[in-house]
């Protein structure tokens, strides 16, 4: 592949989505995933699926979009102004599952191409994409297993790749008005062209296939302990943190509101319920006070 092949990248995307739903079903042991197909007016389109009423799953949506457009949204040229007024298409996987038992963490991870058509000039591409942990009631071996597999994927592009994107995953989800990480991290990455195509694809491909062998085993560890009215409120609070990063600061959720796309699959990734309490402490001493004091910080998870 010594070219832009945007439809291998599309084939491999959405059976990248039929895989994470088959195993995401088979690890709830109930629910499945509804599917919406789309078309959107501006150009493209694309597969909302969403999970609901799960045995482990309370909500979660795994989506594939492709869309394209003859103006670039301001959030695409922000650091790109060259590109203003080119056209554009863009792909990706994007999903979010918020689990039923607190102790589960939600996840998060996304896969994306983009490729911008300048006036006059050559096409532009770029991938990007990651994935991110988000515990309630944390275990440090869950956040080992987690990073583990994120650097595994990374490997055999580079020693230094993980370190870097892990540091970028820290820095991108961190809420800066509550000076706190959304959770414990994994991957991010943007603006991704400095292989040549054909070894960003296989990079990608590494990060999105690594996902599930990731966090499907946290699901299995954790989906049948004991939670109560306690756990399930503290779980409600600090999904509003999330409610708060992806409204606020997530680019995807920007982008999309921007450029058309479909609100009911942009907005798929908030929670089912969620509060906010004026003031909240956790008790000293307590689990929720674990949270704060040992897993909203940026640490290296894979020292001994």
């Amino acid at each position: 592949m010594t070219t832009i092949d945007v439809e291998a990248v599309k084939n491999w995307m959405l059976q990248l989505q039929d895989d994470i739903c088959a195993g995401l079903e088979e690890e709830d042991g109930q629910a499945v995933f509804r599917q919406d197909s789309w078309q959107r007016p501006g150009g493209g389109g694309g597969r909302t699926r969403v999970i609901t009423g799960g045995a482990v799953i309370e909500k979660g949506g795994v989506n594939f979009s492709d869309v394209h457009g003859d103006k670039l949204p301001p959030s695409a040229t922000a650091h790109r102004p060259e590109l203003a007024g080119g056209s554009f298409r863009a792909m990706g996987v994007s999903l979010v599952i918020h689990p039923r038992n607190p102790y589960v963490p939600t996840s998060h991870a996304n896969v994306r191409l983009f490729v911008a058509y300048p006036d006059g000039g050559e096409p532009v591409w770029w991938f990007g994409g990651g994935y991110d942990l988000t515990p309630y009631y944390p275990f440090e071996e869950d956040c080992i297993s987690w990073h583990s597999a994120a650097r595994d994927a990374c490997a055999p592009f580079g020693e230094d790749v993980y370190p870097r994107y892990k540091q970028w995953c820290d820095e991108y989800f961190y809420l800066k008005h509550r000076h706190e990480t959304r959770g414990v991290g994994g991957l991010f990455f943007d603006d991704l062209n400095q292989w040549d195509f054909e070894t960003c694809f296989r990079f990608v491909r590494a990060v999105g296939e690594s996902y599930l062998r990731a966090y499907r085993p946290i699901m299995a560890r954790r989906k049948n302990i004991t939670y109560g009215e306690r756990e399930l409120s503290f779980q409600r609070y600090r999904r509003g943190r999330y409610v708060e990063f992806n409204l606020v600061y997530d680019r995807g959720t920007i982008f999309g509101l921007q450029s058309g796309g479909r609100t009911e699959s942009i907005l798929m990734s908030l929670p089912p319920e969620a509060h906010w309490q004026y003031d909240w402490q956790p008790e000293p001493g307590s689990p929720e006070e674990e949270l704060y004091l040992h897993y909203l910080q940026a640490r290296d998870w894979l020292q001994p």
